[in-house]
């Protein structure tokens, strides 16, 4: 198909000559690791925390590049983030990965969240898989010990910790007026961690937890009736805010179809497959406007910003949805929309910058969010150029 040819081909250019070399710059030669903060008129702020969910994202990011591109360069950058997890992010005395890193590498946010554990493990997986490191695998493993035994009850996932993995207020990724005790967003996330672990180690015990995650998505976190995901829980999984978080949605459709075929188990198809297909159809009618999606529905009031990482999952998930059928044209078509729209208006074209995290409708930025902090990263825009390539349409 010519026009996804074409879509490959620009995916690429922007993966090697925009994100890569922007990345590329923010790493911090002095104190190891990559600067935590660029703010939106591109001024670097050396000293700023370092998120380690940040460093994770990026450890990811450099061990997928270099096992798509295979230029020994981003090799280079994925050890020296893997070397700062190793030796900074990881708390030595009580296990676990921190939330962030003053600018030198000394803890600064002593927390231990849930979330933060999965993108290490994530990363880890990945960069195993690049280096055949086993040391990075036999850590992300430990970590897993430390979700199983620390961080779960009966039901569900839990959320935050101090320090010593006592609980504590789920601040970090509670928002909307709410503390959430359980979260679609950490139990997403641990999902797409596991998956990676499973791939690259294919141990049962891990397949047999992505099974009971399935599980809790399909009757706690998935809503029939509506069509979409429950975002924020009590510590039962009863919903606590009626939340429509379109990026999220169009990302599980993609992460469980991932899950699915990394599992490779019929009956998991049968009873996940109608739920990613009916969440993918509902995105593309309520949430895909002018070119771009939504961001997100509270309370029937609907936030119109152009999130950076939800169009970049749009692409992927609308890919996704025409991949599992492609009788769907209209989800090519949708993917091919956004992503022009992402190159011609969330993409920063200013020398020295990267993608805008918010623009509106018609692309105008908003000036207040920054181009680089602790949450954004080259995850989301990364990855997405990693599947356009990678996928055969």
């Amino acid at each position: 198909m010519d026009n996804y040819r074409k879509m490959k081909e620009l995916a690429k250019a922007h993966l090697t000559e925009v994100i890569i070399p922007f990345w590329n710059k923010l790493k911090d030669e002095e104190n190891g690791g990559f600067y935590g903060y660029l703010d939106f008129d591109l001024h670097v702020d050396k000293k700023a925390v370092k998120g380690c969910i940040l460093n994770s994202r990026i450890l990811w990011f450099y061990s997928n590049a270099y096992h798509l591109l295979g230029e020994k360069d981003l090799l280079s950058y994925a050890d020296h983030a893997y070397e700062f997890l190793k030796a900074h992010c990881l708390d030595h005395i009580n296990g676990g990965i921190y939330w962030s890193l003053s600018y030198d590498g000394t803890a600064y946010d002593t927390t231990k969240h849930t979330y933060n554990q999965a993108f290490a493990v994530y990363a880890l997986s990945s960069y195993y898989e690049a280096t055949k490191n086993e040391e990075a695998i036999t850590l992300a493993k430990s970590i897993i010990g430390i979700i199983e035994k620390k961080c779960t009850d009966s039901i569900g996932y839990l959320e935050a910790f101090d320090r010593v993995f006592q609980p504590v207020d789920n601040e970090k990724l509670s928002e909307n007026g709410v503390i959430a005790h359980k979260t679609m967003n950490t139990l997403l996330h641990v999902f797409e961690a596991y998956t990676e672990y499973y791939r690259v180690t294919g141990e049962v015990e891990i397949k047999e937890r992505l099974m009971w995650m399935l599980d809790t998505i399909r009757t706690k976190v998935y809503n029939p009736n509506l069509l979409r995901q429950e975002v924020f829980f009590d510590e039962h999984m009863n919903s606590i805010l009626d939340l429509h978080s379109y990026g999220h949605d169009i990302e599980a459709a993609w992460l469980i179809d991932r899950g699915l075929d990394v599992i490779n188990e019929q009956k998991y198809n049968s009873l996940l497959k109608p739920i990613t297909r009916d969440l993918t159809n509902q995105i593309y009618q309520t949430a895909y406007q002018d070119h771009s999606l939504l961001n997100e529905c509270e309370k029937g009031i609907v936030n119109t910003s152009r999130i950076w990482w939800v169009q970049a999952e749009a692409v992927v998930g609308f890919l996704n949805g025409y991949e599992s059928d492609r009788n769907e044209n209209k989800f090519l078509l949708a993917a091919m929309d956004i992503f022009q729209f992402i190159l011609e208006k969330v993409h920063d074209k200013r020398t020295g910058s990267e993608w805008y995290w918010e623009v509106d409708k018609d692309g105008n930025p908003y000036s207040k969010k920054p181009i680089v902090e602790p949450w954004k990263c080259p995850y989301h825009n990364g990855r997405m150029c990693f599947e356009i390539i990678k996928r055969n349409m």
